[in-house]
């Protein structure tokens, strides 16, 4: 049995995001992820990054604000990509990273402001979506 089926204990599918090409040409381009998010609003990686930048500055309240966005944004993309609110979300599968990084940065925002039930159901649903995410995220993977 391979680690992912040991895992994946239901036996519920993965749920694996299409690409965002033109997201992914405008961050490589060097574009701002402010300018990336008023161009493509749907985009849960631009939010993060908007979420980590207000992070590394201090402004919580903003950090999560920006996470939540970028959360909700992907919870659509899930859905849109058949996900029915359980299963894996694998960081391997790269377009999925958005979303985990705003689930990450939403967490940590939600400490920094002391709601402590939303750590605790987000600390969870990361895990559940991939136990590996967390962890590569702290590593300063993208």
């Amino acid at each position: 049995m391979s680690d992912e089926l040991g895992r994946n204990l239901l036996g519920i599918p993965e749920t694996l995001l299409p690409a965002d090409t033109e997201v992914d040409a405008l961050l490589a381009a060097g574009d701002e992820p402010v300018d990336v998010a008023a161009k493509h609003p749907a985009s849960s990686l631009a939010w993060a990054l908007l979420a980590d930048e207000a992070d590394a500055e201090g402004r919580a309240v903003e950090s999560y604000a920006y996470a939540r966005v970028g959360y909700h944004r992907g919870l659509d993309a899930l859905r849109r990509a058949g996900w029915r609110g359980q299963g894996p979300v694998p960081w391997r599968h790269a377009p999925n990273r958005g979303f985990l990084r705003a689930l990450y940065a939403l967490r940590r925002a939600a400490a920094a402001i002391g709601e402590a039930e939303e750590v605790e159901r987000i600390g969870k649903f990361l895990d559940d979506s991939d136990p590996s995410a967390r962890e590569a995220i702290e590593r300063g993977e993208s």
